[in-house]
């Protein structure tokens, strides 16, 4: 199967990121390793709906999930769609294909008084560090932004006059996320702190490590984890699980789901209205706890 062309199409032109490419990358070689190994299938036309079907089979019995399997159909989609916008394949094989549905998981997020505990009474540690740490986890929690996001600002990504950070999202999209005064002032001392401690004002990014580099991912992880442990007994404690609770808050305080929709950068409201329903268990708790007749 040819699959060079669709890389570089996903790479240059969709401008998908490297995880993005990285799964891409593993599926479409488990298909093709699949097709060769039973059907002994090499050339991207002679693909068929049950080659298709099959592999599903297969990977149910190796316990694939449902939504792994979903993501995996779906990268096989845009492939053949590749295929036949570029005459390889007269109509794609997945037309009739359709995945197991998925149960829906509700985003897991902080409820408000421990996130208010978080920055009241959480021993964020001393010196650049300490600062840092609480500087890092407002700033998540005050933007909704992925870690990749965080760990991709400059300092020039930061507008201290009009209070907007400028966030460079998936598939190379540029959005203005505001954030607030307190924020503008932790993030002012920050920069101080940083430029004094290390004696420069040249730096690979606006979060840096201990040693004055950029952050990578597993230090952001561990840092946000440590602290969250402090405060909250959710299942999950990431980084992540900071911008389901921004989008969370924002809704319970009556934040228009298309306005959230923008500050979290998605592409669809689809992928904003999950939110809703963490908004209406809140309410059903109201009632069930306020209602004589609940």
């Amino acid at each position: 199967m040819e699959l060079q062309s669709f890389f570089n199409y996903l790479q240059f032109e969709k401008r998908c990121s490297a995880h993005t490419l990285t799964a891409y990358r593993n599926d479409l070689r488990q298909f093709s390793d699949y097709l060769r190994r039973v059907y002994d299938v090499t050339d991207v036309s002679a693909v068929e709906v049950k080659h298709i079907r099959s592999w599903m089979v297969h990977l149910f019995n190796q316990r694939i999930g449902g939504r792994s399997m979903n993501r995996k159909l779906s990268c096989l989609s845009s492939y053949f769609r590749f295929m036949q916008r570029s005459g390889k394949v007269k109509q794609s094989p997945m037309t009739p294909v359709t995945g197991p549905r998925a149960p829906q998981r509700l985003p897991v997020f902080i409820p408000s008084d421990q996130m208010e505990s978080l920055f009241a009474s959480v021993n964020f540690g001393s010196g650049f560090s300490g600062m840092r740490n609480r500087m890092l986890l407002e700033l998540l929690y005050a933007t909704g932004m992925r870690r990749s996001e965080l760990i991709a600002l400059q300092d020039s990504s930061v507008d201290f006059r009009r209070n907007t950070i400028r966030v460079l999202g998936k598939g190379g999209k540029e959005r203005l996320v505001p954030f607030g005064d307190s924020l503008k002032e932790l993030l002012q001392k920050y920069l101080d702190e940083r430029n004094r401690h290390f004696g420069k004002e040249q730096f690979p990014a606006l979060v840096v490590s201990d040693s004055g580099k950029q952050m990578n991912p597993r230090s952001v992880y561990n840092c946000v984890r440590r602290l969250l442990d402090q405060v909250t007994f959710v299942s999950r404690r990431s980084p992540h699980v900071l911008r389901h609770t921004f989008a969370t808050h924002l809704l319970n305080n009556g934040a228009e789901i298309q306005a959230i929709k923008e500050l979290l950068g998605h592409a669809s409201l689809a992928a904003t209205q999950v939110y809703t329903h963490n908004s209406v268990e809140q309410l059903k708790a109201v009632y069930r706890k306020a209602h004589p007749k609940a």
